[in-house]
């Protein structure tokens, strides 16, 4: 048998193009000779859909897609992801499903039975579990076909499984011999080497049957999709692996699997470069913008942030910003136009020194005998942001803040200044590994300004300005966040792997404190374990120090 994994990039709510990407995917593999082909969880969708799923129009425009579908499958199987209702008088009203189509009919529907309700999965909002589970008989085998989460609660694969019971075994009880799982599986770094495939090869061995997973690809909101679709022989070999953040259709025959494959490697700041290419590419094309614009301050994070975003879009496509003001040196100023120079970007210098001495005079009653302070330095920061914005409502210009995961951690980031923008590219991006995306950029030449990378970081909003003059080094902030943030770790284990207990509780104070600012930040993509935004929940009003 002949299976292929149609890889794909679906944009949510875009019922015609969705329909139509899914049918092509129907007719190639019907051309490659498959006879069986796979599409990625709530494919007809996109995922995640959220409220749209409250909409009775948007569940009905699917289920009619699902049908155009189901007409192009003549001589060929599909197993397609949608929304089904939910036929029973009691529990929501729709379930998350996966068609079984052959030759132009909808044989049978399997509804996903365990629900995520975790970082910014939110499922048991929406869906209904499956109240059933129960293979499907095609050509000589039994199809165990399940949906994303279905195959993450194995018993002893995780130490603490989130749910009672296990999809997987009632299939394999029911007697399924090729398990088929459709996903849309979010990337997070080092997911898919460490998690996915150890997870899939312990499942493929312990039960003696292939496994065949199959994964959106591309980004919707915050979120990116990795693709890394797989097969995995009875045996846990490694058999097929499809592109990653790419669209790929890949024809496995299980009968005559070929040789053990071993995919690429990347390495992990790889993944993470990838990621932010692919994700900020169709969070600009899927909202309908064309170009980027972006200040530039001689800094890693606008280089870093900069380079990507050509890379993602195209130099053309990208306009950088220069708003010098008195306290910014002439090196930075020389390293933001000599990175434009290199990226081959326009650059436009507009200086605010004239804007900020307006302020200070129109405040000077109001601040008479005041000291300069952090009142002043943010009021430059939101001048460059009302710049920014200007440039945004004029043009169509979608403007990119270039704050990272470790400023936005502890409030170092002005609202309605560097926070101002429609997309935070970096913002899950910790400063230490904004460097490394540095290098990683200038691995083959110099294109981010060594300067910007080797010199102190500094906002550059009053004299002789460092970060670090407000911060501890970065790659003990950094331990201390991923600690706190990523790991839920309180404040006595902290300072047992080696911090001190004063800056610890310093940082976690600021954490606490500024989750008002993020509250109101742009989204950004994610790339690691925990991300702030959707997949953090907490409360701005508490009093609370773990």
């Amino acid at each position: 048998m002949k299976i292929a994994l149609a890889q794909i990039n679906q944009t949510v709510g875009d019922f015609k193009k969705n329909t139509e990407k899914i049918c092509l995917s129907i007719n190639r593999a019907k051309c490659k000779g498959a006879d069986l082909v796979a599409f990625p969880e709530l494919a007809v969708t996109g995922y995640p859909p959220k409220d749209f799923l409250d909409i009775p129009a948007f569940v009905d425009e699917n289920l009619k897609a699902l049908e155009e579908i189901a007409h192009s499958t003549s001589g060929i199987a599909a197993i397609v992801g949608f929304v089904d209702k939910n036929k029973r008088p009691y529990g929501k009203l729709v379930h998350n499903a996966a068609a079984f189509i052959q030759d132009q009919k909808i044989v049978s529907v399997h509804h996903k039975s365990l629900l995520p309700t975790y970082d910014v999965f939110d499922e048991c909002r929406y869906f209904e579990p499956a109240h059933t589970i129960s293979p499907v008989k095609f050509k000589n085998y039994t199809l165990g076909i399940s949906i994303c989460e279905d195959i993450w609660n194995d018993e002893e694969f995780w130490t603490r499984p989130l749910y009672e019971i296990d999809p997987i075994e009632n299939l394999i009880s029911n007697r399924a011999n090729v398990i088929i799982n459709i996903s849309s599986s979010p990337f997070t770094v080092g997911k898919h080497e460490e998690i996915r495939l150890r997870m899939l090869t312990h499942d493929a061995v312990k039960y003696k049957v292939p496994f065949i997973y199959v994964n959106q690809v591309g980004g919707n909101d915050d979120l990116v999709f990795d693709g890394n679709s797989a097969v995995i022989n009875a045996q846990g070999k490694l058999i097929a692996q499809a592109a990653i953040f790419e669209e790929d259709l890949m024809v496995v025959d299980i009968e005559n699997p070929s040789a053990h494959v071993q995919p690429k490697r990347y390495s992990p700041i790889e993944t993470i470069y990838m990621a932010l290419i692919a994700g900020l590419r169709d969070y600009v094309t899927k909202c309908g913008f064309k170009k980027v614009v972006i200040g530039l301050s001689g800094g890693v994070d606008s280089a870093v942030t900069a380079a990507l975003a050509v890379e993602s879009l195209g130099s053309d496509n990208v306009i950088g910003v220069l708003m010098p003001s008195q306290f910014s040196s002439q090196g930075s100023i020389d390293d933001a136009v000599k990175l434009a120079i290199n990226l081959r970007i326009v650059y436009k210098i507009t200086p605010i020194k004239d804007v900020f001495e307006t302020y200070q005079n129109t405040l000077k009653t109001e601040f008479k005998g005041l000291p300069f302070d952090i009142t002043e330095e943010n009021l430059q920061a939101r001048i460059r942001g009302n710049i920014l914005m200007a440039l945004s409502n004029k043009y169509g210009y979608l403007v990119l803040t270039t704050g990272n995961k470790s400023e936005l951690a502890v409030g170092y980031c002005t609202l309605y200044g560097d926070m101002s923008g429609g997309f935070a590219l970096i913002s899950d991006v910790p400063k230490t590994m904004v460097y490394e995306l540095a290098n990683f950029i200038n691995r083959e030449k110099e294109v981010i300004p060594k300067n910007s990378i080797d010199k102190p970081p500094s906002a550059e909003l009053k004299p002789n300005q460092l970060d670090q003059d407000s911060l501890p080094p970065y790659d003990i902030l950094d331990g201390i966040l991923k600690a706190y943030v990523e790991d839920a770790r309180g404040v006595d284990e902290i300072v047992r792997m080696g911090f001190d207990e004063k800056t610890a509780r310093e940082i976690i104070r600021k954490v606490n404190r500024n989750e008002y600012k993020r509250r109101q930040a742009a989204p950004g993509i994610k790339v690691t374990s925990k991300a702030f935004g959707s997949g953090r929940r907490m409360p701005i009003a508490h009093n609370f120090m773990r």
